[in-house]
């Protein structure tokens, strides 16, 4: 049986044009978005369908972009917007950071904000230091953003349509270098915080995302022929990231390598590391973490101190190492 495929940036495009043909809510805007479709043209052909109203093209402005699709998404619509390279979303830090990921919380759970941020990052494509980085990280440690970094064309399909749906803000990751790649496509959704075990194995357990994914496929049939045989994971959210199949793959293995393209400080990497070594790795009494909740930080005095890690936390975390 023939299984129908499809290439990375297509698999986009369809699923904005299946959930803008779903949804009259859901809009897409965004720089060069719609006359051009796209500047990797992953847009193509949807202002043309769907008309001026629904996909439209905006000022070069991300902080305005992000503002607007803020705005958009807590008086009702499911905007979608596109910051043309992942480097460009430090300009948009406000309005992600400060006011879409918190509004749930600061609205006491009675306002979301059901908004997608897509973007195209990597390396390899010879764009140089401002338009070839991995931001991930730079939003890793903000509560209430989910993360999103496909590998595959059905990922990005299904994962896509699960993003659009969610009624909380979306960082949604596309590398530059998956464009073209080619894959089976799929139709229906794929849920946002599951990982996929892209190949078993039972020597060595790899993780990776996005392009590091192929890049960790290619690199397990080459230590096969060494003797080495490498079980890779294609996490396909960072946040959430799903703890129990990289756990139970290491707890099989014994052994965890994360692959990350990014710097080594300050890497999602070391909070895959970390949270094995506290968990799977001979379960480790003399080394763990004492932080604040992965939530907002409270305004009630009372809540406020309770949030943070001081004497009596770190007390009370010691003295429980010790029983």
């Amino acid at each position: 049986m023939n299984v129908a495929e499809t290439d990375f940036r297509s698999a986009i495009r369809i699923a904005l044009a299946e959930e803008l043909e779903r949804d009259d809510d859901v809009i897409v805007f965004g720089e060069d978005v719609a006359f051009a479709g796209g500047v990797f043209q992953a847009t193509a052909g949807l202002a043309a369908k769907f008309g001026p109203d629904r996909v439209f093209d905006t000022p070069i402005s991300e902080l305005a972009l992000a503002g607007a699709a803020f705005g958009a998404a807590v008086a009702g619509l499911r905007p979608v917007i596109e910051i043309m390279f992942g480097d460009f979303l430090t300009l948009a830090m406000d309005s992600v950071v400060n006011q879409a990921t918190k509004y749930w919380y600061i609205s006491n759970e009675q306002a979301s904000v059901p908004m997608v941020i897509r973007s195209a990052i990597g390396a390899g494509g010879r764009f140089g230091a401002m338009h070839s980085q991995t931001p991930a990280p730079w939003f890793f440690s903000v509560p209430g953003l989910k993360i999103v970094c496909p590998a595959f064309p059905a990922d990005a399909k299904g994962l896509l349509k699960s993003a659009i749906r969610d009624d909380n803000p979306v960082l949604f990751l596309e590398h530059k270098r998956l464009y073209g790649n080619t894959g089976a496509d799929m139709d229906g959704t794929i849920p946002i915080g599951v990982a996929s075990v892209v190949r078993p194995g039972t020597d060595l357990t790899i993780v990776s995302l996005m392009k590091g994914v192929h890049d960790s496929l290619a690199a397990a049939d080459a230590l096969g022929a060494n003797g080495v045989d490498a079980e890779v994971i294609d996490l396909r959210t960072l946040r959430p990231w799903d703890v129990d199949t990289v756990l139970a793959s290491v707890e099989k293995t014994n052994r965890l390598l994360v692959v990350e393209e990014g710097p080594r400080t300050g890497g999602w990497s070391a909070e895959i590391l970390a949270t094995v070594a506290e968990r799977a790795l001979g379960h480790l009494d003399d080394a763990w973490r004492l932080t604040t909740p992965d939530a907002p930080i409270p305004y009630s005095p009372v809540l406020e101190d309770a949030f943070l890690p001081g004497p009596d936390a770190i007390v009370a975390s010691v003295c429980s190492r010790q029983s």
